[in-house]
């Protein structure tokens, strides 16, 4: 593909996110179950880096790994954010942010602009290893490329293990210390974090090893940079996990 072709799959696959983000805050507005959006932000890269896989003619065995990949790992992000705990939770963090605001966020529109919208446009930034990586045919995924798979392979067993981990943890009492000990008890209190982290890194090593997947690396350092900016700040959604 040319960058005329790459461009126009990129804006295809940010008009696709934003329009089914809009879509979900359409539900949201007739239910009033806000946390549908941590449910849908994963689906929404599993879209763009299926649409992907469905347009571009690139590397048969490198295509595989980053949509199936993807799949595994947005799959079991959605099915947790839809659980009742995880949904509970959300809908009331996000019914206090926008009901009980005054102003443009007290309006029906405010979700859709603040928060939808921006999710889309995020998730689709994240996504570019996903992409990206898919739109050459050579050169075949190399050893760096299945480097990448097992990294992912090993963030997608960590993350798994992260709720049962995080139930553990809450029953612990809280750490004692300076800000470097609540900063590790947080960070252990999260292994999903870290999986996710990897899950990520891992799809932009099978992506880098194509000219336009190198492009990709803002995807990685972005959810790098949120992680790791949740694990160290006060918020409800991660004292409520235990963090």
């Amino acid at each position: 593909m040319n960058l005329a072709e790459i461009a126009a799959l990129l804006g295809l696959n940010l008009v696709l996110s934003l329009a089914v983000m809009t879509a979900a805050w359409a539900v949201v507005r007739r239910t009033g179950r806000f946390g549908l959006v941590d449910a849908m932000w994963p689906l929404v890269m599993l879209l763009a880096a299926a649409t992907t896989f469905l347009i571009v003619d690139g590397d048969p065995v490198r295509k595989a790994l980053l949509v199936w990949l993807t799949a595994v790992w947005a799959v079991r992000e959605a099915w947790r954010g839809l659980s009742p705990r995880i949904r509970i939770e959300a809908d009331a963090r996000y019914a206090q942010a926008f009901e009980g605001g005054a102003g443009f966020r007290a309006s029906a529109a405010a979700p859709l602009l603040l928060c939808f919208l921006p999710q889309a446009a995020l998730a689709w930034l994240t996504a570019l290893p996903a992409q990206l990586g898919q739109v050459t045919y050579e050169p075949g995924v190399g050893w760096i490329g299945w480097s990448g798979a097992v990294l992912a392979v090993a963030g997608l067993a960590v993350s798994g293990l992260g709720d049962l981990r995080r139930t553990a943890f809450r029953k612990q009492p809280p750490a004692a210390g300076g800000v470097l000990a609540r900063v590790w008890r947080r960070w252990r209190g999260r292994p999903d974090y870290a999986g996710d982290i990897a899950v990520w890194w891992g799809l932009f090593l099978i992506a880098a090893e194509t000219g336009p997947g190198r492009w990709s690396l803002i995807g990685p350092l972005f959810l790098t940079w949120t992680l790791a900016h949740w694990a160290k700040t006060e918020n409800p959604r991660r004292v409520s996990d235990g963090g």
